[in-house]
């Protein structure tokens, strides 16, 4: 008889620890901080007069895409000294979503709300401390009440930019980049479960073997269109931390 058994919600999310309060997503961030690092110590040691290769060339391509795809995009020209600190989050933000479909680790450490929520909360000291820095305490009068609301209406103005900005911009970070990464995560094993089942089934299920090339397929497709996502996650989240940035240094804007 076919069957077909999911696992259980917790096994999709975490492996048991390598010792006590580190496990697969700690691991995954901790490889992720290591080997951006390691990209950019490495294009640091080349000699500056010979044509980029190897590390230094990704690392190039990886600065002139943030410069040129989000910090002049959001920030303009005086905005470029937050550049290390944009491609920092998107180059970390990557490599803790691309191992989703690495094999043996097959799981994006952003799928759990740990790092996307630290992150977020990140970002949001990061544009609250850049709005006081800019225009002290008259950010939050900027912040609340956008140029030419009528008193009357000011107090309910205010709530609702307090509770959007302060309250759901970091956790509708938070929740769009966990969100999406552990429904791709979901999508995956899904495939890869209906796959094996198909494939690996009993002698007197052998019609169902052929079967199994259309979840394969699926599953390939998916591994693609994972990758695009990974790079898609991180590239919306780093842009919208330099929109929320851009904002802070401008004054009242009108996305948050």
């Amino acid at each position: 008889m076919f069957g077909l058994e999911f696992p259980p919600i917790n096994e999709l999310l975490r492996w048991q620890d390598i010792f006590p309060t580190f496990n697969k997503i700690a691991l995954i961030a901790v490889l992720a901080a290591a080997i951006g690092i390691g990209l950019f110590l490495l294009a640091s040691r080349k000699d500056p007069m010979v044509a980029p290769t190897g590390a230094r060339n990704l690392a190039e391509q990886s600065i002139e895409f943030i410069e040129e795809g989000i910090v002049m995009q959001t920030l303009g020209k005086e905005g470029l000294k937050w550049t290390p600190f944009l491609l920092s989050l998107f180059i970390f933000i990557f490599l803790c979503n691309i191992p989703e479909v690495i094999p043996v680790f097959q799981m994006p450490a952003t799928a759990r709300i740990a790092i996307p929520l630290t992150l977020s909360l990140l970002v949001w000291v990061v544009y609250i401390g850049t709005g006081l820095k800019h225009q002290g305490a008259g950010y939050f009068k900027h912040l609340l009440w956008p140029p030419g609301v009528p008193v009357a209406l000011k107090p309910l103005v205010g709530a609702i930019e307090f509770f959007s900005t302060i309250i759901v911009t970091p956790f509708s970070l938070t929740v769009r980049l966990m969100a999406n990464m552990l429904a791709g995560h979901i999508l995956l094993v899904t495939f890869a479960l209906l796959t094996e089942s198909l494939v690996l089934a009993e002698t007197y299920q052998f019609a169902l073997v052929p079967m199994g090339i259309l979840p394969f397929l699926m599953l390939m497709f998916l591994t693609g269109f994972e990758i695009l996502v990974a790079f898609l996650q991180a590239y919306i989240f780093a842009i919208l931390a330099a929109v929320y940035i851009s904002n802070s240094t401008a004054g009242h804007g009108d996305e948050h």
